[in-house]
């Protein structure tokens, strides 16, 4: 991994840049995203120099998910939503625009995306993709 120590949220990290921090530990920054896609859109980051999911150890990732599920507990409570769309992307071929391990937390408000189980997919091409991501582990 050749991490970019300029990153956007590196610099947040450092306090060079300001962020809407919502939440702050040891381990981890919650702030608000500054272009969001619904009201409250919030990222969580951990204070680990990963640029992807699989760049960071495995206890430095429990303590960003318990920030995620503090944070994401956090928007339903103040917010009154009923759920919140939890997005990661790794690698900027699968849309990650931030070199730095991130998670969105969005709000309820994504009604334009194709929601989830609305259409039956390739049986056969889904259990072809199950075999080969399990032979990978």
């Amino acid at each position: 991994m050749n991490y970019d120590t300029n990153n956007i949220f590196a610099k947040i990290l450092r306090g060079e840049i300001p962020s809407f921090k919502v939440y702050e530990d040891a381990y981890t920054l919650a702030f608000m995203d500054i272009m969001p896609q619904a009201d409250g859109h919030t990222l969580v980051i951990p204070k680990f120099a990963a640029e992807t999911l699989l760049d960071i150890p495995a206890d430095m990732l429990a303590h960003t998910m318990t920030t995620v599920q503090k944070v994401m507990s956090a928007l339903k409570s103040t917010l009154g939503v009923e759920g919140v769309v939890l997005m990661q992307l790794n690698g900027s071929a699968a849309g990650q625009t931030v070199p730095h391990l991130h998670f969105h937390l969005i709000p309820e408000h994504l009604s334009k995306l194709k929601g989830h189980g609305s259409a039956m997919g390739d049986m056969d091409k889904i259990k072809a993709l199950a075999v080969k991501i399990s032979a990978a582990l």
